[in-house]
């Protein structure tokens, strides 16, 4: 969200264009700016990560309207447990300007594979449907929030 002008900044699903949404008129279905389709807002409102899978990556990640931070996790991994609270306090923060998203490598092998994920954890930060940074380790609140600030 801009400090400036309390708006969200959407792209829009169908041109990609991304559109200066007032705080107040999330929830309703904005018109793009340049081409006016439809973009849906109410979808930016969670506040809380999206579990990726194999079947719903391209729907959730490459084509969000926002940019988007996976933490790539597994179950038997001690660290990824340790640090899952910082990213879901993450995600509750930066709702509507950030897509936090997590990916259990164990169970979406595809995606683990796809991205030749080797250790966990890891992100991966993706902007306009395209894989922008990947690193591995741990970051706290504070590093995720200084690692997206470029793309919102």
């Amino acid at each position: 969200m801009t400090t400036t002008t309390n708006a969200y900044l959407i792209r829009c699903p169908d041109c990609r264009t991304r559109n200066r949404i007032p705080a107040d008129k999330l929830g309703v279905v904005a018109r793009c700016g340049k081409c006016g389709g439809s973009i849906p807002t109410a979808e930016v409102l969670i506040a809380q990560p999206h579990l990726v899978t194999d079947a719903n990556f391209e729907a959730t990640i490459l084509k969000s309207p926002i940019p988007a931070l996976i933490f790539a996790w597994a179950p038997w991994c001690g660290t990824c447990t340790q640090v899952a609270p910082a990213f879901d306090s993450f995600a509750r923060e930066a709702h509507g300007r950030v897509r936090a998203g997590k990916l259990n490598v164990d169970a979406n092998r595809q995606l683990a594979s796809r991205f030749n994920i080797l250790s966990v954890p890891f992100l991966f930060v993706f902007d306009n449907g395209q894989l922008k940074q990947s690193l591995p380790g741990v970051q706290t609140k504070h590093e995720l929030m200084m690692l997206m600030a470029p793309y919102i």
